[in-house]
């Protein structure tokens, strides 16, 4: 069970309360005791997102490193479905190892609670505009395969 601090330090990095309890629950799995697993926790938006899911929540480097495996396992479609259903699953993992890491700094190098707070809503958080290039991108997609679709008929 987490105590309020914690409650409240997953609020600020989440930055969306109406998101704040999913993260809660989810961050509590992957921690027992102080100790930290990997678990299974599922996300559709992980899911659907891919790497975009996790640039929107500002972890980089793992962002990164999963849009590279898209480009190489994504050729063949069952190994893209297979990582997609992997992400689904696991990048809210890599969600929880962010917040940790900037959990343990910040409170290595701030002492006052509500200044911690303030910095992990800074530093947390996610970015916005990456809905918007998804939006784009889903609809780029879906205008291709109407048009592929469509085109031939027009032909005839």
């Amino acid at each position: 069970m987490q105590d309020e601090y914690s409650h409240k330090m997953i609020e600020a990095f989440v930055d969306k309360q109406e998101k704040t309890l999913w993260y809660q629950l989810a961050f509590s799995k992957f921690s027992s005791n102080g100790v930290d697993s990997i678990k299974w926790n599922w996300s559709w938006w992980a899911f659907g997102g891919g790497f975009l899911y996790l640039l929107y929540r500002k972890q980089y480097f793992a962002s990164l490193a999963l849009f590279f495996l898209s480009m190489t396992m994504g050729i063949t479609p069952l190994m893209g479905l297979g990582l997609a259903i992997l992400s689904g699953g696991y990048a809210p993992y890599l969600v929880y190892k962010g917040y940790k890491a900037k959990l343990l700094e910040i409170e290595a190098n701030i002492s006052d609670e509500q200044t911690r707070l303030e910095t992990m809503r800074e530093v947390g958080g996610y970015h916005a505009w990456v809905v918007w290039v998804y939006a784009i991108c889903i609809t780029l997609i879906m205008a291709a395969v109407i048009s592929a679709l469509i085109v031939p008929f027009l032909a005839l």
